[in-house]
């Protein structure tokens, strides 16, 4: 059993070294990201992490839809829409695989 109060170091370069492996990962996970469109610029993003807007609504207003147009694209229905953007549904699992995919996302990106 590891003494989980013991402290190991890890000579600097080391540590650099790992830190900038780190450092590319996270800009090829966001190059990727990009390019597959479930990337949010950050003013969209902040919204969703400040809970300003449910991220249905930030979606639809980074792909530069309506609820009209997200309703008719998607097959659900715009006062169903209405009702999981407000909060007061929770959508099914088939709802939420039309609402990805009309908004060129993934259902994580979309589910609080």
């Amino acid at each position: 059993m590891t003494d989980q109060t013991s402290t190991e170091f890890v000579p600097i370069k080391e540590y650099q070294a790992l830190a900038e492996m780190v450092e590319d990962l996270r800009d090829i996970i966001a190059a990727k990201d990009a390019k597959s469109g479930h990337a949010l610029p950050a003013e969209f993003a902040r919204r969703i992490f400040m809970e300003i807007d449910h991220p249905v609504t930030v979606w639809r207003d980074y792909r530069g839809m309506t609820q009209r147009a997200l309703s008719e694209k998607s097959g659900v229905a715009s006062g169903y829409l209405s009702e999981i953007e407000s909060g007061k549904k929770k959508g099914s699992l088939d709802v939420w695989r039309k609402l990805a995919k009309a908004l060129d996302t993934s259902i994580d990106a979309l589910v609080n």
